[in-house]
């Protein structure tokens, strides 16, 4: 094993830097750069990660705008406190830190930095009890680097906000982007009733992925279907709950991983009163004894064969900008994947 004895040890497996993706101002896709920086060096508890593959989401390119504003109280007010990019990574650890038991050299691997960033990079540092796990067996790099996009997500969303029963009724609305092609196939593991709602050219492959029903938003809009839905997971927040009020059950629920300051004053308020709920969670801010019970749901479904990934196209980290800009089109087809190969 290719331990690190110290937990500032010098000792170092790699002696050129590495590529890396990292941005110094908020604004479009342009921002983002490709820069060579230091290969990070694991301390006490943690582990280095060779990477593979990492993925942009939609996530992704809010940070990189500072949007929504108030975002930015964490962020940066006035630029980004950390420069470096992305959160998704699959790879394979290369190095351990002193104090690391669950993990050793050769061990391949997927997770999230967290609000650390830096997956955007040849190598990564991660806590060794943080949000990481063995890759699935028959899995890609590429397919395991957006598990903790999509699908943890939404394994937060339909175990613990909605606590998503076999034959509820769910409508997920974005259900041809990352987290509704996961969300289509994880809520018919639940055993619910799944209505996906998506534009006409994606309506046969919403189909193909497990959805009951159909919905083409360019033909109907789903929220004239009064009273017909347990859950409405809005995962692209293109709705609100106050439109998407009529089409709920009386203790019906509208949940979104999409906070904005309509649907924050909606849960402070409206909650207090209504039957029917709002609800946001971000999931990528909890903590990892929080998100682990989800990774281990998760990845026990994949072992039962309930979760392809679903991957739109690839684009190698010396493209990344691109990648950014086509996530910006908001009409992705699943997951966009970042390739990723040290020098």
């Amino acid at each position: 094993m290719n331990r690190i004895t110290g937990g500032s040890s010098n000792t170092h497996p790699k002696v050129k830097p590495m590529k890396a993706a990292i941005y110094n101002r908020y604004g479009p896709a342009n921002v983002v750069q490709l820069t060579d920086r230091p290969v990070p060096t694991p301390r006490a508890g943690e582990v280095l990660i060779r990477v593979h593959a990492s993925s942009v989401t939609a996530a992704d390119t809010m940070i990189r705008e500072g949007i929504p504003r108030f975002g930015r109280l964490f962020l940066g007010l006035r630029g980004p406190k950390i420069t470096a990019m992305g959160t998704q990574f699959a790879g394979d650890i290369i190095a351990v830190g002193s104090e690391v038991t669950t993990f050793e050299t050769g061990n391949r691997v997927f997770g999230e930095t967290g609000m650390n960033f830096g997956a955007h990079a040849e190598y990564a540092v991660v806590d060794a009890k943080g949000v990481i796990a063995p890759i699935p067996a028959g899995m890609t790099y590429q397919e395991a680097a957006a598990l903790c996009d999509g699908p943890l997500t939404d394994m937060n969303f339909l175990r613990n906000l909605a606590d998503l029963q076999p034959g509820q009724h769910i409508l997920i609305n974005g259900a041809a982007g990352s987290l509704g092609t996961a969300a289509v196939q994880l809520a018919k593991s639940f055993g619910a009733e799944v209505t996906g709602v998506c534009s006409t050219r994606n309506v046969a492959f919403v189909k193909s992925l497990g959805a009951d029903h159909v919905i083409d938003y360019n033909r109907e809009d789903f929220t004239t279907r009064h009273g017909t839905y347990d859950v409405i997971y809005d995962t692209v927040g293109k709705s609100s709950f106050e439109a998407a009020r009529p089409a709920l059950k009386k203790d019906g629920q509208y949940i979104s991983p999409v906070l904005s300051l309509k649907l924050l004053r909606q849960m402070l308020f409206g909650n207090c009163w209504r039957r029917q709920k709002a609800k946001f969670s971000a999931t990528g801010m909890l903590p990892p004894e929080k998100q682990m019970p989800l990774v281990k749901d998760l990845t026990d479904r994949i072992a039962l064969g309930h979760l392809r990934m679903v991957i739109d196209r690839k684009f190698p980290l010396s493209r990344i900008g691109e990648a950014h800009a086509y996530v910006d089109t908001g009409h992705k087809r699943g997951n966009v994947i970042i390739e990723i190969d040290a020098a």
